[in-house]
């Protein structure tokens, strides 16, 4: 099993920045990859950015240049950096952590709300 500690969400306005942080802890595969998903009221969760143990990255065209996803591996944590920040980047941003389909973790969730 994995827990996953998240934290760093909040309410910002329009153009300004959040960080996000997750931990991993228990039993972890350094393979695994990790990254950030986000659900806004009444729409289905999507990817936001994941990075794999390599450090290859897959995210959303909605926050291209906008994000950035770093990884220590050493801390089995993973961090979102979101400038720029948009009302519609409002929701709750959920932390993944995924080694196969029947190793796949997920965490409570932070919220992030954007005021315009």
């Amino acid at each position: 099993q994995v827990q996953l500690a998240e934290s760093g969400g909040g309410l910002v306005q329009a153009g300004g920045s959040l960080r996000l942080s997750c931990v991993a802890s228990g039993s972890i595969f350094s393979r695994a990859s990790m990254g950030w998903f986000r659900q806004a009221p009444g729409k289905q969760r999507e990817l936001v950015e994941t990075i794999t143990s390599d450090s290859t990255t897959n995210y959303a065209d909605s926050v291209k240049g906008r994000f950035t996803i770093s990884r220590n591996n050493a801390k089995n944590s993973v961090n979102l950096q979101m400038n720029s920040l948009k009302p519609e980047d409002t929701a709750v941003y959920h932390c993944r952590y995924y080694y196969t389909s029947n190793y796949d973790f997920w965490g409570q969730g932070t919220q992030v709300t954007v005021s315009s």
